[in-house]
């Protein structure tokens, strides 16, 4: 039996580019292109225009002692910002940071003075709990696939409670008794909450440990293969895995960094006034989430910087400042903010747009 063979489907190669051409995705981008293509150049110009504005508006702000302050409530906000960025370039986010700081706060204090101890016992626990309820939220994602919120809302809530009702049956009040004629009172509180003079202005040691942890995270997320895997799993689990990055191990770090964040947070409450109220930390998660945002990171995750974030803070905390200095009402303070993270998203989704756009 013979067998006719059918003559072959003619093949047309794709026109190659002409000289001078190119197809789109091998075009080279011009610098201004790319700079605006940086997750951190946004919020840096929106820093900037804030800051102009409180200049003018607000005169004392030039003030070497102002700046002092505004740089002091900045590194409070951006100390906690840092971690809760990292956790969100990796997909999550966490409802509890803000009340984890209160909980590893009230835990030194109470350990310390209940059981006349060294203060750097109650540390030293207190870091231990809070890296724990990082790595419970980081375990309970992973093992159940709930989403992030569901998991740190629950945790949000059990420790808000255990924050008021632990602190009621061991001390009697709200707030935790006075830990500053303790031992190791003095070393604790210059590492944590400690001033050096710059110039004749008290600059608080809060905003050179922010600097540092900011450069850390820097060098973390750009320069090791964790900063890879962060964004890796933000980008897409699935395809992290597949790739042989571990998921798991990755995330459960990540809120364990959140955790050492507020650790070192709460810390440095503890030992500025020497005494906890147990139903502080409400609200602060939002905080900490908004500055990250508005420095650049996705919610969606696999997108953002740790500069960014930086500079958010430095944001919330010149706003913060700057109404009180320009003697405006601070009940307006939320709708500011409100305002300006509505914007910051909007500007950051346009430049975001306008530089990967061929």
């Amino acid at each position: 039996m013979s067998v006719t063979r059918q003559p072959e489907p003619a093949v047309t190669a794709p026109p190659a580019p002409g000289p001078g051409q190119s197809d789109g995705r091998t075009r080279r981008r011009s610098l201004p292109v790319r700079l605006l293509a940086r997750p951190e150049v946004g919020v840096f110009l929106g820093a900037v225009a804030v800051f102009v504005f409180f200049l003018i508006a607000a005169p004392s702000v030039r003030q070497g002692g102002s700046m002092a302050t505004v740089l002091y409530q900045a590194s409070t906000i951006g100390i906690m910002a840092l971690p809760v960025a990292l956790l969100m370039i990796g997909g999550e986010f966490d409802l509890s940071a803000g009340v984890a700081v209160v909980t590893s706060a009230l835990t030194a204090s109470m350990l310390s003075y209940q059981l006349t101890m060294n203060v750097w016992a109650g540390v030293i626990v207190a870091l231990a709990v809070s890296l724990g309820v990082g790595a419970f939220n980081g375990w309970v994602l992973v093992r159940t696939g709930l989403p992030s919120f569901l998991v740190t809302l629950g945790t949000f809530l059990i420790l808000q409670g255990v924050n008021l009702a632990v602190t009621k049956l061991v001390t009697g009040n709200v707030a935790t008794d006075d830990i500053s004629d303790m031992d190791g009172f003095a070393q604790a509180k210059a590492f944590f909450a400690s001033s050096f003079d710059v110039g004749g202005v008290q600059v608080k040691i809060t905003v050179v440990w922010w600097l540092v942890f900011a450069a850390l995270a820097t060098w973390v997320l750009l320069r090791t293969k964790y900063g890879n895997w962060i964004f890796a799993v933000g980008g897409s689990r699935e395809s992290a895995r597949a790739v042989g990055v571990p998921v798991t191990f990755t995330k459960i770090t990540l809120f364990m960094l959140v955790g050492f964040g507020a650790w070192f947070v709460g810390m440095h409450q503890l030992f500025s006034f020497n005494t906890v109220q147990s139903g502080e930390g409400v609200g602060q998660e939002l905080i900490y989430i908004a500055a990250a945002v508005i420095g650049g990171c996705l919610l969606t995750g696999g997108y953002g910087s740790a500069i960014g974030p930086v500079f958010g803070a430095f944001m919330f905390g010149m706003v913060n400042q700057g109404i009180v200095y320009a003697g405006w009402n601070p009940d307006w303070f939320k709708a500011f903010l409100g305002v300006m993270l509505l914007g910051a998203v909007l500007i950051n989704l346009w430049v975001r747009r306008a530089a990967t756009r061929r």
